[in-house]
């Protein structure tokens, strides 16, 4: 009996402690200059192309991992640059990884710690894909501030770092202690990031209680939580023919083209109703239970605002609870491009001496990386052999990602909810996210910590997209949200 009230003592404290964390005095902290100097840095960043995709653009991505570190270090934490290696590229060349950037503020035993991790990577974008404004010029037009990267992930970042500089502009203590983590390879992946976490679990890892990650967005115009992401395994399927391209008037008809025996296995990955078709990843996939299904049919969200939002007249499913399922829950087959297809405008007849698909699995629970590797590897092959050609392929996994999924029931989730309700008057949706990031899953396994991911961007960001855009009010009140700081206070002592 004594041991349940213990047990009762410490989960009371325990969610009276996340209230506190999460807690909002909105007339206690003033963030207006704040959020000058975040509009400011955001657009110093926004200007550095920091595509981690592109190896000719490695330059600017030190030069933003740097920036990030020099925006820290006035603050007068420890600010570290961590070298995290060197990444192989598939013609078996290697090239360094950009270093990680971790920070500590404060370093109280008698105060929780918490870990904010972000990225500072971007997704490829070119005026000419239909950008409306210079993706790398951050351009205010009514309240919205349009460049690649600016709500995946910078200004969420900047939001975090600039409410720690907010207490020390006003000459108040951290409440907490604040560690931030930040990397440059996110959207390739997180290269490298993951033995930088394992190596250091038992020292800068060691005292973390909770890990925070705003690298998301909400799902309507009703402020979310995140509670899960699906992984990605990321793949190139390459056909290689000829020595030389060759003119199809000439040779057009006497050879067998790699471009067509690309398109050919390409066909066999995926059916026109959406049915994934390699043998075993449907069959891995963990069955939608009745509380998420309840889960689903309560989460705000229009599929016809949705159809107009992506300029669609129809969609792959007609009602809410299964398009969300398998926009979060199931996994999906995307073909994303074709590298050595002729693609610039006017004509040209060539056929391609070698093409190089590229496209991804999402991930979901029950899933492995690995396993699918190997399936889609096998099945490729397997097809292709079909095919009798002479050509010759080759399949290779260039990201191998797990989804992430917390639980709900934590009272991190539940102080997280009653921080929505302060701040914007309303309760928010629990939500899933059908992207990727690769490091939360990580953290879960190495650390064992908590992790809950609470979303500043807003549901028509567009990431990844042409005119990505964050609402300045958002980002304003996405830094006022993180003055929750101020009240993370508990007892002298820290409990488990």
């Amino acid at each position: 009996m004594l041991q349940i009230k213990q047990y009762k003592f410490k989960l009371s404290f325990k969610f009276s402690f996340l209230m506190q964390l999460f807690k909002f005095i909105s007339n206690e902290v003033c963030v207006c200059p704040c959020v000058c100097v975040c509009f400011q840095a955001l657009r110093d960043w926004v200007a550095i192309e920091s595509d981690s995709s592109n190896m000719l653009k490695r330059p600017d991505l030190h030069r933003m991992m740097e920036m990030v570190a020099q925006k820290l270090r006035p603050m007068g934490g420890n600010v570290e640059l961590v070298d995290i290696g060197e990444q192989e590229l598939p013609n078996g060349q290697t090239i360094a990884l950009p270093k990680v950037v971790t920070a500590q503020f404060g370093n109280d035993p008698n105060k929780h710690t918490v870990c904010v991790y972000g990225h500072v990577d971007v997704q490829p974008a070119k005026l000419e894909d239909g950008w409306a404004t210079d993706p790398y010029n951050l351009t205010d037009i009514k309240g919205n501030l349009y460049g690649r990267g600016a709500s995946d992930n910078k200004a969420p970042v900047l939001a975090w770092i600039h409410a720690v500089e907010a207490y020390q502009a006003l000459n108040m203590e951290l409440p907490v202690n604040v560690k931030f983590v930040i990397e440059g390879m996110e959207e390739t992946g997180s290269n490298g990031l993951d033995a930088m976490i394992l190596a250091q679990r038992d020292t800068f890892f060691s005292d973390v209680d909770y890990i925070i990650i705003s690298d998301c967005g909400w799902l309507s115009r009703r402020p979310a939580l995140t509670y899960g992401t699906r992984g990605n395994c990321y793949f190139y399927a390459e056909v290689e023919g000829p020595k030389q391209d060759l003119h199809s008037g000439v040779y057009g008809g006497t050879v067998i083209e790699p471009m067509t025996d690309l398109i050919g296995i390409l066909d066999t990955l995926i059916s026109p109703s959406g049915k994934i078709l390699i043998p075993g990843i449907r069959e891995a996939v963990a069955p939608l239970s009745d509380e998420e299904w309840k889960m689903y049919q309560d989460i705000q969200f229009d599929l016809d605002n949705y159809k107009n939002k992506i300029g669609v007249n129809q969609l792959m499913y007609s009602n809410k609870v299964d398009l969300l399922a398998h926009m979060w829950r199931y996994p999906t087959v995307s073909i994303h491009g074709i590298e050595g297809a002729f693609s610039d405008p006017g004509t040209k007849t060539v056929i391609p001496a070698k093409v190089i698909a590229k496209f991804s699995i999402r991930q979901v629970p029950n899933m492995d990386p690995a396993l699918v590797k190997k399936q889609v590897t096998d099945y490729l092959h397997l097809v292709f052999a079909k095919r009798k050609s002479p050509n010759k392929l080759k399949v290779t996994m260039v990201i191998g990602a797990k989804p992430w999924l917390a639980d709900t029931q934590h009272p991190l989730y539940e102080a997280g909810k009653a921080a929505v309700k302060r701040v914007f008057d309303v309760d928010p949706d629990l939500i899933r996210e059908g992207g990727t990031i690769p490091i939360a899953r990580t953290f879960q396994d190495v650390t064992r910590k908590s992790i809950i991911m609470m979303p500043i961007g807003g549901f028509d960001d567009g990431l990844h997209s042409q005119n990505e855009k964050i609402m300045l009010s958002l980002v304003a009140a996405g830094t006022r949200f993180l003055q929750a700081l101020k009240t993370f206070k508990g007892p002298n002592c820290k409990t488990s």
